[in-house]
């Protein structure tokens, strides 16, 4: 009786077996451990970024107030309110200016100046208004107000108490809790007062010369936003149609400068950190392929002898590969879900909206990451077992491993790029960093090169100590291994030492944007005959080295003699050219200011020194002419210095200052900044009682929460910064580990010859601390290098070179570099000398 021939397994199953093999034989483990953390690192950024574009997307028309909004200094214009009529979009009309509240005589008659908002019944179109009862409420009923608690504490009145606005007298109905498009600025600052507009009129508050805002908000029915995109497009066309001056679309403002400059850095650093620690994957992942691609070689070659073909084998090593990559990058996307919810808790209070559920995209990015890194950088050498000829069985050093497949590796490599600066988010981040790692991986290829050359010829045949004589010649006699392991480490030191150093940096400007003497009390509307008796009151309550300038109102009318037109400009130039500037003069340049070109003449009658971001947004440059309006006087001006302003600085801040002590002729009230002394309340009351036009302006909770912002960003940035840690230590033993197999064929070889273990020891610490100090030290050189060139066009703050981090580059490159030996290696000293002979590729 015969039997049919046992048939081979499947493809499938020959794949599956070798994944489970070389898993438990700890192949693929420093592999999988390198993609899982690389994608987690990615898809927690991801993740978090996502949720928070929703939500930002989801929010923006409730903090705008509406769809679109248009502003402007008169009525609004009939032609774009007729617009929106046309266009089937609901309106809503408010109008926002500064005033006096009074208490009635008979509760003290106490005043304070309020930011008064008329609203019309459309109240709120977009979002919710909230009152401290739990009410959510629209537009106040006639006779009725809605006020911020500072009014009823400011005027010692309670809710239901009657509150004189001008010539009218209106019941305070409820507290504000929340309203949704109180918008950002001084005026935010002042406490509210909300009324109907039919209540506007009695009040006789808005006359010919009143500084009132009017605005129209509209929004779309469901389902019909491309009719408000419509009337953004159209009103636009007309404004521009009309030179209408005044008017202007804006746009959402959210949130304090300095809480955007910190949230913009912290994101760029978060996406830096992410995309480094994909580059180090990839380096990790090519070293540990080619190293299992090594140890592969002779099972290979027996399965050739045993009738297998080329395609069989390729098949099975990629499919074990792709799995081994979806596996790792589905860890890796879990474990960026489960991050991002830790970055939601170390930010809560600064991520205080609902957000909404993530999106596929994060994940599939993850995913793609993983198997670029996988099919890219780990598949060409694996694909090379599938040539391995049959003889190798019997020949060992035939069918060594060769460049690879050139193919697999260009797709692999353009993928990755392309995922990398989608990553990124930025052109600047993205090119400085991809091409930045690029260009030193070639340099420290080049100078590992020259380093193994001349260290040939420093060390003497004669007279040198036997392990270093030992350890330089077995680094010269391979100097392709040797350039290959120092680049791979200078890589993953790279990105090590550039975060360390970014990470450094920024901790301290975010630090420094609030120090322990900031400003926490803003006055403004100071005029000028109460300077003397106000400054007296600081002086008298120990303020000292407060800020103190006139503020003057102008609107820029002119540039080198021509016209100034809102249609000439776009976006933040046009909002810029259509407002009036806070200008103000001075004797000497702020201290708090650099000068960033030009120079401050003091008493320059003809001279103005502008901001460097206006100027760069204006197109502005030294030698223009400015002409401004200031309440119909016309002052004629040439720019004669540059200014860099840090707007995060806690500080009174101009866009323009004039470089003169004294300009009479120009109307103007004051403006001052000081820290309040340790019981500030009643400073504040003196001054609200003696001074009852000021606002004084509060913002300790401002600070206190910009600490807490910055506070919780850095818990962030330090959380994920570990996790790149992780990554660098994971490519450094890959680096070393891919070491192994030649390390024990040459000290097996050595201790054949009659080498002790305590020499060939020495002989593998000396080359370790050597390739490791000079791995450090070139990663030095070019982090600082890298590092400015990131400070300066991706995070925009100072840069200041430390010439010592090369050498601690080199001192901590030198210790890991014997680190991960020691952890890697520990086995190659005690193999036996038999075994490792008999394995050895020699003939």
């Amino acid at each position: 009786m015969s039997t049919s021939p046992s048939r081979p397994p499947s493809v499938l199953h020959m794949a599956w077996r070798q994944l489970l093999r070389d898993w438990r034989a700890g192949e693929l483990r420093l592999l999988m451990l390198a993609v899982s953390l690389a994608v987690a690192a990615l898809c927690a950024v991801s993740f978090l970024s996502d949720r928070m574009d929703q939500g930002l997307r989801r929010d923006a028309a409730a903090l705008l107030g509406g769809d679109a909004l248009v502003a402007s200094d008169q009525p609004t214009p009939q032609a774009i309110a007729e617009l929106a009529t046309r266009l089937g979009l609901t309106q809503m009309r408010s109008v926002t200016f500064p005033s006096m509240a009074r208490a009635p005589e008979a509760q003290g008659g106490a005043s304070r100046l309020v930011m008064l908002k008329a609203v019309d019944a459309a109240y709120p179109l977009r979002g919710k208004m909230l009152l401290a009862d739990g009410r959510t409420v629209g537009a106040p009923k006639p006779g009725e107000i809605w006020v911020d608690a500072a009014v009823l504490d400011g005027l010692g009145l309670k809710a239901g108490d009657p509150l004189l606005l001008g010539d009218a007298t209106l019941r305070v109905g409820g507290v504000i809790a929340t309203e949704p498009d109180r918008g950002a600025g001084f005026a935010s600052f002042a406490p509210r007062v909300m009324l109907n507009n039919a209540d506007l009129a009695a009040t006789a508050l808005v006359q010919p010369a009143s500084r009132v805002t009017y605005r129209l908000a509209v929004a779309a029915a469901p389902g019909r936003a491309a009719q408000a995109s419509q009337f953004v497009t159209e009103a636009k066309a007309l404004m521009d149609a009309e030179h209408v001056r005044g008017v202007r679309l804006e746009s959402l403002e959210t949130g304090r400068p300095e809480m955007r400059q910190t949230l913009d850095r912290a994101t760029k650093f978060l996406r830096l950190v992410a995309m480094l620690s994909a580059l180090l994957a990839a380096v990790a992942v090519a070293l540990s392929a080619r190293d299992f691609a090594a140890r592969h070689l002779d099972a290979c070659a027996m399965l050739r002898v045993l009738g297998q073909p080329q395609r069989r084998i390729a098949w099975a090593y990629s499919l074990e590969f792709g799995t081994a990559g979806i596996t790792a990058s589905l860890i890796g996307v879990l474990l960026g879900l489960a991050l991002h919810l830790v970055f939601l808790q170390l930010l809560a209070g600064l991520v205080t909206v609902d957000l909404p559920a993530p999106s596929l995209w994060p994940a599939l990015l993850g995913l793609a990451l993983g198997l670029s890194l996988l099919l890219g950088f780990g598949l060409p050498p694996v694909l090379q077992l599938a040539a391995v000829p049959p003889l190798r069985v019997i020949r060992r050093d035939i069918g060594g491993l060769k460049a690879g497949s050139l193919l697999v590796l260009g797709l692999g490599v353009i993928g990755f790029a392309l995922i990398l600066l989608a990553l990124a988010g930025d052109v600047a981040l993205g090119l400085i960093a991809s091409a930045g790692f690029a260009a030193a991986l070639a340099v420290f290829a080049l100078l590992a090169w020259l380093a193994v050359l001349v260290l040939r010829r420093l060390v003497p045949q004669a007279g040198a100590p036997r392990w270093l004589l030992l350890a330089t010649r077995q680094l010269a006699s391979r100097p392709i291994f040797a350039v290959v392991q120092v680049a791979s480490l200078a890589v993953g030191l790279l990105a090590l030492a550039l975060l360390v150093l970014l990470r450094t940096d920024l901790i301290d400007s975010w630090r420094n944007a609030t120090p322990a003497n900031a400003p926490n009390r803003f006055v403004i509307n100071i005029q000028p005959d109460q300077g003397e008796a106000f400054r007296a009151k600081l002086d008298a309550a120990g303020v000292k080295g407060y800020d103190w300038y006139p503020m003057i109102r102008g609107r820029l009318v002119a540039i080198n003699g021509a016209e100034v037109k809102p249609s000439q400009y776009e976006d933040r130039a046009r909002q810029l050219i259509d407002r009036e500037f806070n200008l103000s003069h001075s004797r000497t340049m702020p201290e708090h200011n650099l000068l960033a070109g030009g120079k401050w003449t003091e008493e320059d009658p003809n001279g103005i020194s502008v901001e460097e971001g206006l100027a760069n947004t204006l197109k502005l440059k030294l030698g223009d002419s400015l002409r401004f309006d200031v309440g119909g006087t016309t002052i004629e001006t040439k720019i004669t210095s540059l200014r860099k302003v840090d707007w995060a600085s806690m500080r009174v801040n101009f866009y323009a200052l004039f470089p003169r002590a004294e300009m009479p002729e120009l109307p103007s009230t004051f403006i001052t900044a000081f820290k309040a002394p340790v019981t500030p309340n009643s400073l504040d009351r003196d001054l609200s009682r003696d001074f009852p036009n000021l606002t004084v302006v509060d913002v300790s909770a401002q600070l206190n929460q910009i600490q807490v912002v910055v506070d919780q960003v850095i818990q962030a940035v330090q959380f994920l910064f570990a996790f790149t840690l992780a990554t660098g230590l994971v490519v450094l033993l890959a680096s070393v580990s891919s070491t192994r197999e030649a390390r024990m064929r040459e000290f097996g070889l050595m201790r054949a010859l009659g080498a002790g273990s305590k020499l060939l020891a020495q002989v593998q610490r000396a080359e370790l601390l050597g390739v490791g100090a000079l791995a450090g030290f070139l990663a030095g050189a070019v982090a600082l290098a890298l590092g400015g060139l990131l400070t300066h066009f991706v995070f925009e703050f100072s840069w200041q070179p430390k010439p010592w981090v090369p050498l601690m580059s080199a001192a901590a490159g030198a210790v890991l570099a014997q680190a991960a030996g020691w952890w890697s290696l520990r086995g190659v000293l005690r193999r036996p000398v038999v075994q490792t002979l008999r394995e050895a590729n020699v003939e």
